[in-house]
């Protein structure tokens, strides 16, 4: 038997958050993790986080406020969102500032702003800097972490380059120029155990939750909810190394166990038809949204999803998956499973386009889909050589179109037209089915990741690689009121129940508010959660 005021079941940056909140508010706090590593899918991230109404960006002179930030989430929302999200969005928009500066007050972790705008500049409420933010690096060694800091799950990201010089040097494109005009700090970073991204986020975290007094438990994986009398919720058990834990939990439970990706039956249900790859830990199995169905909450959200490309990858000594945006490529297009294009590349949200559907339930209209393109990309993007090896599945080649055709199963004469077409738009300049214009879109004005412009695909080979949904997180879990407290079907409260990130029917789907929509408004739920908790809400 185990006591605490508080369990929080995660260890990702939803359920740190929650945990250092809590725990500096004076509560007994004790997390819960099923794997041997902390962190979950933050340690393992680039570390990009969005947050509007920030301090640094005050500090820099940057005008924010929530009302702005509110106009924007309403603004970029898909259509009939506002009216179950725009309370969230109201409480979200008021807190995410302060729950920033109330991570950095109680703990060693620190943010820089990035220079990369808002994506979806055009809407209202849209800022052209100031709400990117990555945290600095931070060393190990004098954290005072001590065994904690052997936990901090492995990322297959390198975790020596800050988000910072990711974004400015183009680590992608020019591995070997980066890593020799950084070397010295590399080396230097190396010798200090000096990590970024991801690693930094959780690292300071730690650091924050541990000089709180936080208690961690890994290997224990949350089984069950426990209720009492009246039905609240008052802790769980959790199965531990062969044994049996039953965790009392005085004020509350925080479920912030991440997405269910890896629930392969609950997967092929919300999202049926074609799939390439899961990036998140195996262990983002649904656990949460399971265990609140069991006690009565309502699902929701549940076809949403953090959905991006991603390449072929090892982790953790099997097959997996690494997130990049490999399709930015002045002389590549994507074509859907008729050998047409059917968006425009360079699209921020690009998820959505391969993810739609004609109505919920159904399978992806474009899927299968290939992004084609000639040799020159590799020669462009030497890292991609890299990940082939690991896959030789994964990109085709052949010296026609029509063989490159037959190869993916596409209609030859579709895609030799869809090829022609876009060739003639290059020798124009113009794209006039999409409208790829020369100049990068407004989330890629400073990210030298992404190659402007029109460029033929031409030459005496031609390549394809697929090109369908790859799952960072699902968003779907339990539907939650603006303060975090997980609903039933009528709309009444589980009263001691909580739901933060991607565990919960999160506000923000599928459609993506900027490149750190994820850890930013995922951080921001579990301070909100664990501030419900201290008010005794």
């Amino acid at each position: 038997m185990l006591e605490c005021d508080v369990l929080v079941v995660g260890s990702g940056s939803a359920a740190l958050a929650a945990a250092l909140t809590a725990a500096a508010g004076g509560l007994k706090v004790r997390v819960l993790e099923k794997t041997q590593w902390l962190g979950g899918t933050s340690a393992m991230s680039g570390g990009a986080t969005w947050v509007p109404g920030n301090h640094h960006a005050r500090a820099a002179g940057l005008a924010d406020s929530a009302g702005e930030a509110l106009a924007y989430l309403r603004a970029s929302a898909p259509p009939g969102w506002q009216q179950s999200e725009d309370l969230l969005w109201q409480r979200f928009s008021a807190e995410a500032g302060p729950m920033l500066a109330s991570l950095e007050a109680h703990s060693p972790l620190r943010f820089a702003l990035t220079t990369e705008p808002d994506p979806l500049l055009h809407l209202p409420g849209a800022k052209a800097g100031g709400r990117m933010l990555a945290p600095r690096s931070l060393r190990t060694r004098g954290l005072g972490l001590g065994a904690l800091a052997k936990r901090l799950r492995p990322s297959p990201l390198p975790q020596c380059y800050s988000y910072q010089e990711i974004i400015g040097l183009d680590v992608y494109h020019h591995p070997f120029a980066a890593a020799l005009r950084l070397a010295p700090q590399l080396i230097w970073r190396s010798l200090t155990g000096t990590r970024s991204k991801g690693a930094a986020l959780i690292l300071g975290l730690l650091a924050g939750c541990k000089r709180h007094g936080c208690a961690f438990e890994v290997g224990a994986r949350v089984s069950e909810l426990t209720q009492d009398a009246e039905g609240r919720v008052s802790g769980a058990w959790a199965e531990q190394g062969g044994r049996w834990l039953r965790v009392h939990a005085r004020r509350g439970v925080i479920l912030a166990s991440g997405g269910f990706e890896w629930d392969a039956e609950r997967l092929a249900r919300h999202f049926p038809g074609p799939l390439d790859f899961i990036a998140s830990p195996r262990s983002n199995e649904g656990d949460g949204q399971r265990m609140a169905e069991a006690v009565g909450a309502q699902l929701a959200h549940m076809d949403q999803a953090n959905i991006n490309p991603a390449m072929p990858w090892r982790y953790e000594g099997r097959a997996h998956s690494l997130a990049v945006f490999f399709h930015y490529e002045p002389n590549a297009i994507i074509v859907n499973r008729h050998g047409r294009r059917f968006v425009n590349e360079f699209t921020f949200n690009i998820g959505e386009a391969l993810d739609e559907r004609e109505r919920p339930g159904d399978g992806p209209l474009q899927l299968p889909a290939w992004v084609i393109s000639d040799v020159r990309l590799l020669h462009r993007a030497p890292l991609l050589w890299g990940f082939w090896r690991l896959d030789r599945g994964w990109l085709a080649q052949a010296d026609t179109l029509e063989a490159l055709a037959a190869q993916i199963g596409l209609p030859a004469d579709e895609l030799v037209a869809t090829v022609a077409r876009f060739n003639g738009f290059c020798a124009q300049g113009v794209d006039q089915d999409f409208g790829r214009a020369a100049a990068r879109g407004a989330h890629a004005a400073q990210d030298k990741r992404i190659h402007a412009g029109l460029e033929a695909i031409e030459g005496h080979r031609y390549i394809a690689i697929s090109f369908n949904r790859s799952f960072l997180a699902t968003k779907g879990g339990p539907r939650t009121d603006a303060g975090g407290h997980v609903l039933r079907s009528d709309g009444s409260r589980i009263e001691g129940l909580y739901c933060a990130g991607v565990a919960m029917a999160n506000p923000i789907g599928t459609r993506a508010v900027g490149a750190g929509t994820t850890l930013g408004p995922n951080m921001t739920w579990g301070y909100i959660c664990a501030q419900e908790i201290l008010a005794g809400a």
